[in-house]
């Protein structure tokens, strides 16, 4: 029996009845829609030319993840980026924990069940590259970088949390929330929706008072929700009666201010730290 190359079996396909032409074994013919004419190459018209062939990537430099996972106030954010951590350090990886404004205010990520880790308390002028590399000076290993809180960090800092994903290959993990009491986007949250990989909402379903899915955090002051106000009231505090405290609500009841027939109840307690 004759062998027929693969290639060549194809070239006589494109070139059966009523084709008109005969395409040599193996080449390749791309049509365009207005001409049905012949083109050939990676940097003609084809509309797939600069998407690179299976494999061709591997000559690339690695690069480093930049995942956001966002949701409203008692989604598990916190909790989440301690277990993260937990998974990677298991398995030898060495992270670099960052917080801004966290609940406890003493330099940790800490989340409402209880758990707690140190990290570093950031401010506006910290350089995340720069604190990188002074750990690397000091031989400290850091693979990955979780940043808690990451609506408070500035935009220039998340422009610096993807500099060390694309230059030293670190992987980002932040998490925070997308919106503020108003239901506006904190500044470090919308860069972070217009650079990071990959953008998650968390899973777990936080309920207004009337069983709707909530995910606005409505300020509450004296009992009525606030319209108008500093951006960051912060500092939770796990037993407070103070005036200020936050509520997670739907958008319908953020909207009217209805805090529902318990308003006290299952709220936020926060202290202005000013």
């Amino acid at each position: 029996m004759p062998v027929v190359d693969s290639a060549e079996a194809a070239g006589r396909r494109e070139s059966g009845p009523g084709s008109g032409q005969s395409a040599a074994p193996g080449s390749a013919r791309v049509g365009t829609a207005q001409t049905g004419t012949e083109q050939s190459g990676p940097d003609r018209a084809s509309a797939l030319s600069a998407v690179p062939a299976a494999g061709s990537r591997r000559g690339m430099p690695p690069t480093g993840c930049v995942k956001f996972f966002y949701g409203p106030m008692d989604c598990g954010k916190s909790t989440l980026a301690l277990q993260l951590d937990h998974n990677h350090s298991r398995q030898g990886r060495r992270g670099l924990l960052l917080t801004r404004l966290d609940r406890s205010r003493t330099g940790q990520i800490s989340s409402r069940m209880g758990l707690s880790r140190a990290a570093v308390e950031a401010d506006d002028d910290l350089d995340i590259a720069e604190l990188v590399r002074a750990c690397w000076a000091e031989g400290r290993r850091v693979d990955y970088v979780i940043v808690d809180e990451a609506q408070f960090f500035t935009p220039a800092q998340i422009e610096q949390l993807t500099q060390l994903a694309d230059d030293v290959q670190v992987d980002v993990y932040a998490f925070g929330i997308a919106t503020d009491f108003r239901g506006r986007m904190f500044p470090g949250s919308t860069r972070l929706f217009e650079l990071a990989d990959e953008a998650i909402p968390l899973q777990v379903e936080v309920l207004c008072w009337c069983g709707r899915p909530a995910r606005f955090n409505a300020r509450v002051v004296d009992g009525v929700v606030a319209r108008e106000g500093a951006q960051v009231v912060v500092a939770d505090t796990a037993a407070g009666t103070g005036e200020v405290r936050y509520q997670v609500l739907c958008r319908a009841h953020h909207r009217s201010g209805d805090l529902g027939p318990d308003s006290g109840e299952g709220t936020i307690p926060l202290v202005d730290p000013r």
